[in-house]
């Protein structure tokens, strides 16, 4: 099984940059996903990339503004949040997909603890 940390979060300002880092304790030769949650709201799609990196999805709320990434070498992945908004204030996950849309959190598996990201305006 693979384990997953997440890294990078913490407080910032409206405008501000982060780039998150997902550590796989293995090499993860699928496509992987960041997810976030705020309190009292569902987890929801982020951010996916495909296992070589030749393919990346975003939701509509952060095409623009987000990049992932990754370094199978380092058997890590990045998000780089750029421009953030207060509405980005979640705890960011990642985790490996498995089977189904990559949109929705139940096709994947192998959730890291989260990394909290808070932007203040």
């Amino acid at each position: 099984q693979v384990q997953l940390v997440e890294s990078g979060g913490g407080l910032v300002q409206a405008g501000d940059s982060l780039r998150l880092s997902c550590a796989a304790s293995g090499r993860t030769p699928s496509t992987m996903g960041w997810f976030r949650q705020a309190p009292g709201k569902e987890r929801e799609f982020v951010a996916a990339i495909s296992w070589n990196g030749g393919s990346s999805y975003y939701a509509d709320s952060v095409k623009g503004r987000f990049t992932i990434s990754r370094d199978n070498a380092k058997n890590t992945v990045y998000l780089q949040m750029n421009s953030l908004k207060p509405e980005d204030t979640a705890v960011y996950y990642c985790a490996v997909y498995y089977s189904g849309s990559y949109y929705f959190k139940s096709s994947y598996r192998s959730w890291g603890q989260g990394t909290q990201v808070t932007v203040s305006s």
